[in-house]
C-alpha cells in the first residue's frame, strides 16, 4: 500500500509541476502574439473591441501573477484551456478535433509493434543459436532508422514509384467524414504508410530487447529445473516469457512518449492531420494557449501510459503485489 501511494504521489507531483511550468513558461517568452493580432486589425477595430480581444485571451486584467495562476487552475478544472489565438476557437475544441488522429495512429502503432516485436523476441530468444539469428542485423538496422526517414522511403517507393498507396492526407477528399464503410476504408488505407513507418522502426527495438531478456531468463535456475522435470516446452517458454517481458512493460510508457515525439515529423511528411501539424502551426504563429494545450495533452498521455505500465507490471509480477501489501 505504501508503494502504491508513493507512486501516486509521484504522478500527482509531476502533473502539478507540468501544469505550473505550462503556466509560467509562455509568460516568460519574448513576443506578444495578441499585440501582433491587434496590429493586423489596426484601423478596423475600436478601442472597445481591442479591450474585448485582450480580455478574451486573458490580458489587460492587470492582475498579479498568483491571481492569474489561480484562475488558470480554475479554468483547467472546468475543462477550459483558453482560446486559440490563430484559430479563434476554444483550445479544447481544437484539440478534440485533431487528437484522435494522433491517438489512433500512435496507439495502433504502439500496440502492434509491442505485440509483434515481443512475440518475435520470445521466439528468437527461445531458439537462440538457430538460423533465426540471421534477422538480428536487419532488426538492428531498422532500429537505427528514424521514423521520418523510413516514411520518406516508403512514400518514394510505394506511393511515388509503384503507386500502391496514396501519398498524403488522412482520407479521400471526395468523401464526407462519417461512419460509412467507404470513409472508414479510406481512413485505414491512408494510414497504412505512416503506420508502417512507425511500426517498422519501433518493432525492431522491442524484438531485440525481448530476445536479450529471453536469453538471460532461459539460463535461470527455475527454467532449467522446469526443463529437467520434463514439462512441455511450450509451457516452459510461456513461463520464461512472462518473466522476461517485465522490463518491456516498464519501458512501454517511455516508448509511447518517444512515439508521440516521432509522430510529429511523420505527420508532417505524410501531411497527416493530428497534434503534430497543430504543434508546428502553433509554434509558427506563437499561439501560446494552443501550445499550452498541446503540451498538457502530451504530458498527460505519457503519464497515463506510465500508470497503465505500472498496472500491467502489478498484474504480471506477483512480487510487486507482495511489496505493496507490506
Amino acid at each position: 500500500m505504501r508503494t502504491a501511494l508513493r507512486r501516486l504521489g509521484i504522478y500527482v507531483f509531476t502533473a502539478w509541476a507540468t501544469i505550473t511550468a505550462n503556466f509560467v513558461l509562455p509568460r516568460l517568452m519574448p513576443g506578444n502574439p495578441i499585440e501582433q493580432l491587434i496590429g493586423k486589425l489596426q484601423g478596423r477595430v475600436t478601442p472597445e473591441m481591442i479591450a474585448a480581444i485582450k480580455a478574451q485571451f486573458g490580458q489587460g486584467l492587470n492582475e498579479p501573477m498568483w491571481v492569474q495562476y489561480g484562475h488558470y487552475w480554475g479554468q483547467l478544472f472546468h475543462g477550459d484551456m483558453g482560446v486559440s489565438i490563430t484559430l479563434s476557437a476554444p483550445v479544447s475544441q481544437v484539440l478534440s478535433s485533431q487528437m484522435w488522429w494522433t491517438i489512433g495512429l500512435i496507439g495502433t502503432a504502439a500496440v502492434v509493434s509491442f505485440i509483434i516485436g515481443t512475440a518475435l523476441g520470445v521466439l528468437f530468444g527461445w531458439t537462440r543459436g538457430s538460423r533465426a539469428d540471421s534477422i538480428i542485423p536487419v532488426a538492428t538496422f531498422l532500429q537505427s532508422v528514424p521514423y521520418y526517414f523510413l516514411g520518406t522511403i516508403l512514400i518514394m517507393l510505394f506511393a511515388g514509384t509503384l503507386h500502391l498507396f496514396p501519398i498524403m492526407g488522412a482520407y479521400d477528399s471526395s468523401l464526407n467524414p462519417g461512419w460509412s464503410w467507404a470513409y472508414i476504408a479510406s481512413v485505414l488505407r491512408y494510414a497504412e504508410l505512416p503506420l508502417t513507418s512507425i511500426v517498422l522502426s519501433s518493432l525492431a527495438g522491442w524484438m531485440l530487447g525481448m530476445r536479450n531478456m529471453m536469453v538471460t531468463t532461459v539460463s535461470e535456475d527455475f527454467v532449467l529445473m522446469a526443463v529437467a522435470k520434463g514439462l512441455p516446452r511450450r509451457s516452459v517458454m510461456w513461463h520464461a516469457a512472462r518473466n522476461a517481458v517485465l522490463p518491456s512493460v516498464a519501458n512501454l510508457a517511455l516508448t509511447i512518449g518517444l512515439l508521440v515525439s516521432g509522430s510529429l515529423l511523420v505527420e508532417q511528411i505524410f501531411n497527416y492531420p493530428g497534434v503534430g501539424n497543430l504543434l508546428v502551426s502553433a509554434v509558427g504563429n506563437e499561439d501560446y494557449p494552443l501550445l499550452q494545450g498541446i503540451f498538457l495533452m502530451i504530458t498527460f498521455t505519457v503519464l497515463g501510459a506510465n500508470l497503465l505500465a505500472d498496472i500491467l507490471y502489478y498484474v504480471l509480477d506477483p512480487r510487486t503485489r507482495t511489496a505493496s501489501v507490506n
